[in-house]
């Protein structure tokens, strides 16, 4: 048994290594996934399992003396590749998923939900600033472990990883106490900071008198005042010398207006149109378009007809699809601009992106790879599909070399020093370089789109190798960190959770007259958290959690990783 013995036992073994890797992520993905209180960790807990089994591992690697590791040539530079590999990897992932949509999120109401979102992490901060000034002295020391506590409070995880990095980078200026392990910090306040997010959230419903019901009411009143959100049926009989001879392909451009014409009766003969089809004289069009815009196009095709507008209809049944969008021009457009449900006649449910639920919402972007949910007439549907590509083999084979150059210069962007030692890191780096390249790489033929399986899986393989790496480093001091003050980590964590969400949702509440799910959503979007949405959702039994969510998410992930590296960077320098 010495090969076994060696694979345990010998800290210069690249076995022995990967044995401990695979241990922390194989127990803390399956322990992640029990409830308490209905809310799992997921896969932050592997964080914890590398923390427990690094604690553990460094009674025998690590010299009590000198409390550090006794490691083989390298060891130590390995394991902070696997981190700071995995942290990249994550990163831009997730910079790509947010691209798309982050610029459009500025646009008309989601201003004002990005401007909320802005205060709760600015009051993050402040809050944190507070505590430190208030609780603890004032050293570089304290500050760094303070910025780990205010990310496990917010349950942040690329925000950690930003940190951490800037915390390397000054590895030099720490002296003989070592570099400050902020992961144990994290640590003690993440718990309290999954619950904290969901009770401010009930505490402000409270606060605020807020009437479910009467959320509710407004979000079916609002849904009633947008005309361009019903769809209107009309039978048209064509007058208009000007459109006749005309094809239907061309008539979309001469009247610049979307609508769609499913049926045509010609000489008593009910025909299925397609982008060729002429109009005639005393052709009877049955059309579908926007309510607001019936009468203009009634007017320039010629006279409305008194006649039930489905009795030609063929009785076909309604069907539900998972369509792929795989049509470069269809990128960045949004539903509001595609109309679908006032023009094809079908609804679409939920957009699925990288793994990621989100609403329909007429205003988000839409890009190659997003699965839609679509219900309507199977015929309706096959038109959707011919309008946004459907060909599931295109995105068969990611783009992996697209996915590394995109690395590569966010790499290069994220050491870029921009005076005083600022740089955006290797964090912000790949996250801005994502971001771009994910609202803009189109423009340039870019696509960096790859499945939702592949995406998740790098992803996921990423953050697991940071969390694992950071648990095993931390598990070495994390006790004494307990020990010598956690409880306070613990509970100056649950103020910064909850002060900023009570004063800005107050604000939302009060002065925006934001809906209360939509506002649940925006909570859980500036904390990025994914539990807190699922209590939203549950609480609120319709999409209005999902657009807060949605609106808010892409701007908070940035400034929660560029906020990490400013703070410490003006403190530590």
């Amino acid at each position: 048994m010495d090969w076994l013995q060696k694979i345990i036992c010998d800290p210069g073994s690249i076995a022995h290594l990967v044995v401990i890797y695979a241990l922390v992520i194989s127990l803390g993905v399956k322990l992640g996934k029990i409830k308490f209180g209905g809310v799992a960790l997921g896969v932050t807990f592997v964080l914890f399992a590398g923390i427990v089994v690094g604690h553990i591992y460094s009674h025998y690697i690590v010299d009590p003396a000198t409390n550090t590791f006794i490691t083989h040539s390298g060891q130590k530079e390995l394991i902070d590749f696997v981190k700071e590999l995995g942290l990249i990897l994550f990163v831009y992932c997730i910079g790509l998923q947010v691209g798309p949509g982050f610029f459009a999120t500025f646009k008309k109401g989601g201003v004002s939900m990005n401007l909320i979102a802005v205060g709760i992490v600015a009051l993050n901060v402040t809050v944190m600033l507070c505590l430190y000034f208030l609780i603890f002295d004032q050293n570089n020391y304290n500050i760094a472990m303070m910025v780990g506590t205010m990310y496990g409070a917010v349950t942040n995880t690329p925000g950690l990883g930003a940190a951490n990095s800037v915390v390397k980078d000054f590895a030099g200026d720490w002296g003989a106490a070592g570099v400050p392990d902020i992961a144990s910090s994290y640590a003690c306040a993440y718990p309290l900071g999954v619950v904290g997010i969901i009770l401010a959230t009930i505490l402000l419903r409270y606060i605020c008198k807020i009437s479910l019901d009467h959320e509710q009411e407004k979000i079916r009143q609002a849904q009633e005042r947008d005309p361009h959100a019903t769809p209107k049926h009309l039978v048209i009989k064509v007058t208009n010398q000007a459109v006749v001879g005309r094809t239907l392909h061309e008539l979309h451009s001469f009247l610049n207006r979307q609508f769609v014409i499913s049926r045509c009766i010609k000489n008593e003969e009910i025909i299925v149109p397609n982008g060729e089809t002429k109009l005639e004289i005393g052709m009877e069009v049955h059309l579908v378009c926007a309510e607001d815009e019936a009468e203009p196009i009634t007017a320039l095709l010629g006279e409305r007809v008194a006649k039930d507008w489905t009795a030609d209809l063929d009785k076909t049944k309604y069907v539900s699809r998972r369509l792929v969008i795989t049509k470069d021009e269809i990128n960045g457009k949004t539903f509001g601009q595609l109309h679908f449900s006032t023009i094809y006649g079908v609804n679409v449910t939920r957009v699925t992106r990288n793994g990621m639920e989100l609403f329909a919402d007429r205003n988000l972007p839409l890009q190659v790879g997003d699965r839609l949910l679509v219900t309507g007439r199977e015929e309706n549907v096959e038109q959707v599909k011919n309008a946004i590509g459907g060909s599931v083999k295109r995105l068969d084979h990611p783009n992996v070399g697209a996915i590394f150059f995109g690395i590569l210069l966010g790499v290069l962007v994220g050491q870029i020093d921009f005076g005083a030692g600022m740089k955006l890191g290797l964090a912000g780096g790949p996250l801005v370089v994502a971001i771009l390249i994910g609202a803009f790489g189109y423009r340039f033929k870019i696509n960096t789109y790859t499945s939702t399986s592949a995406n998740l899986m790098l992803r996921e393989v990423g953050l697991l190798l940071f969390l694992s790496s950071v648990g095993i480093q931390a598990g070495a001091k994390f006790w004494d960190t307990i020990l010598t003050g956690g409880i306070h980590y613990v509970w100056t964590g649950f103020l910064i959770t909850i002060i900023p969400i009570l004063i800005m949702g107050f604000i939302a509440q009060k002065f925006l007259k934001l809906n209360y799910f939509t506002l649940m959503g925006l909570i859980a979007g500036s904390n990025t958290d994914p539990p807190a949405l699922a209590f939203a959702n549950q609480t609120a039994g319709n999409d209005a959690p999902a657009v807060g969510y949605s609106t808010v998410y892409p701007l908070s992930m940035f400034l929660r990783i560029i906020v990490a590296q400013l703070v410490l960077m003006i403190f530590l320098s």
